[in-house]
């Protein structure tokens, strides 16, 4: 009888044991991926900028800095590998079929699934596993009327249906609205669920609109012109952390003129572009601020894990549709061009579009209290894109389907980022690739061998010269030669342009300048 009553009284101990430990066990993550559009990579404060962003540089403190994260370099096709966890050319920025989304796949796990903001690839996000959505289906919009910047036609969607937008409009402010209102209603309906929050920011793109008290606050703060401003940036960078001395910083852009040989009037020209460019991440902040503080007073912060970055390096695009307008206001049409975008991206080379660090070298923070040990540290983790699915996929216990719809889906490309998020640094093996309009690289630990449209391979080796200021490539040949070859087998899988037909494509216009010569 003493040894049948030690049994049970064991068996009552392991079945509360393992009660214990399963009640200890943190509950699944909220996830937020908050992406802005265009932004530089020393654009906010926590990575050197004179912008200020206390939201997201509080979060930076309560979380993880990234140095070593990237993005595709593209509107569409960054989102693409954010929803699909593939490369972008494999879904064809989710035109043809193979994948899944990361609504989907966290829909069928018990999440609530819910976007607010720019769509920019195909389908809806209603018809691609999203329960709510607000936003617009296009890439770019007058952030006070919400009409599409290329065709003035209505694409504001609240669900399926045509959203009207309000005479005091503004998109920033409208995104985080309805964020918080679905973020609300998914607690009413259950509070014990889960939920999946894609917040895409249209800021800040162009063109360039904020409101009027944002743009005084800036207003005299870039008289000194790019060179001294990338100057101080680099001196911030180093100070915080962000950066070290394989970060040098790199040659101002060729064909950007030095801030001093432009006349007055050059520079007045210029200048508003800037003040209103900051006032437009000075918004998107306060957004983020209005979401954090939500989550924190519903009890919800702890437990979310939010992840923020951009969608690719600054835009050198010249646009300016509605000359004689200054910057700002609703019947403004204006895009800063290469020149204030080469500062933005400081210290690195290029811009969006292009496969070096300049268009991929996104900020990241990732902020997660219940989850991450390591508060305000800078993590140098090599991290993509692609990574976000299967950290979905491991925080939620979601099942990554095989098949969807019918069809076969494809594996995915980028492995979790939750050793990351618990401190590790460095990736395995497992190179990364690039390509858009016939910019390519790839990186495979230590090395990266990238090339612009038509011309050359260029070699860095990253772990001296994150800036890709010295090309290696007539020095390591042989390196050249293994890590091209690798690069064209992933183009082959994958559909990208192989070098060779990068290398006949005519040469890029993508780094573009406004003519100043009229102006004197």
């Amino acid at each position: 009888m003493n040894h049948r009553f030690c049994g049970i009284l064991c068996l009552i101990a392991a079945l509360l044991s393992v009660h214990q430990a399963t009640a200890a066990d943190p509950a699944r993550p909220n996830i937020v991926v908050i992406v802005c559009d265009d932004m530089g990579f020393s654009d906010i404060g926590c990575y050197g900028s004179e912008i200020e962003t206390p939201n997201l540089d509080r979060l930076a403190a309560g979380g993880l800095r990234f140095v070593d994260f990237h993005n595709n370099a593209k509107c569409s096709e960054t989102r693409a590998s954010i929803l699909t966890g593939l490369w972008h050319q494999q879904s064809k920025n989710l035109k043809q079929p193979g994948h899944v989304t990361l609504a989907e796949v966290l829909r069928g796990a018990g999440y609530r699934t819910m976007m607010s903001g720019k769509w920019h690839v195909a389908d809806t996000p209603p018809q691609r596993g999203f329960d709510r959505y607000f936003g617009f289906l296009s890439g770019a919009i007058n952030f006070f009327t919400g009409a599409d910047w290329q065709t003035g036609e209505n694409l504001m969607r609240l669900g399926e249906k045509e959203f009207q937008p309000t005479d005091d409009f503004y998109s920033t402010d409208a995104f985080t609205d309805y964020a918080i209102q679905f973020i609300d209603e998914s607690g009413k309906q259950n509070p014990q669920q889960p939920f999946f929050l894609y917040l895409a920011h249209n800021a800040p793109h162009f063109p360039l609109h904020a409101k009027p008290a944002d743009i005084t606050k800036y207003r005299g703060r870039y008289q000194e012109g790019w060179d001294v401003i990338r100057q101080r940036r680099q001196q911030r960078l180093k100070a915080l952390g962000v950066i070290d001395s394989t970060w040098r910083l790199s040659d101002r852009d060729p064909k950007v003129e030095s801030w001093d040989s432009l006349n007055p009037k050059q520079q007045e020209f210029l200048i508003p572009m800037m003040e209103v460019y900051a006032a437009m991440v000075d918004r998107l902040d306060q957004n983020i601020g209005r979401l954090i503080n939500h989550l924190q007073r519903t009890k919800q912060l702890d437990n979310t894990l939010i992840i923020f970055f951009s969608d690719n390096g600054a835009c050198p695009y010249e646009r300016l549709r509605s000359p004689g307008v200054q910057p700002g206001p609703a019947n403004s049409d204006i895009a800063y061009d290469a020149r204030w975008a080469n500062m933005c991206n400081t210290p690195l080379r290029l811009y969006k579009q292009y496969a070096h660090h300049g268009g991929t070298l996104t900020p990241m923070i990732a902020h997660w209290p219940a989850g991450i040990q390591a508060r305000g540290a800078v993590s140098p983790y090599t991290g993509h894109l692609v990574d976000l699915m299967p950290t979905a996929v491991e925080l939620s216990g979601a099942e990554y389907p095989k098949k969807w719809k019918g069809e076969q889906v494809l594996p995915m490309e980028g492995v979790s980022l939750v050793p990351a998020l618990n401190g590790k640094q460095t990736r395995d093996s497992h190179p990364l690739f690039w390509e858009f309009s016939g910019n390519h690289a790839i990186r495979d630990g230590e090395w990266k061998l990238v090339a612009e449209r038509a011309k050359n391979w260029e070699l860095y080796h990253i772990a001296e010269d994150r800036s890709e200021t010295h090309d290696l490539a007539e020095e390591r040949p042989d390196l050249v030669k293994t890590l091209a070859t690798q690069y064209d087998e992933w183009a082959a899988r994958t559909g990208a342009k192989s070098h060779a037909k990068s290398r006949k494509s005519n040469p890029s216009t993508q780094s573009q300048l406004f003519d100043l010569k009229a102006i004197e």
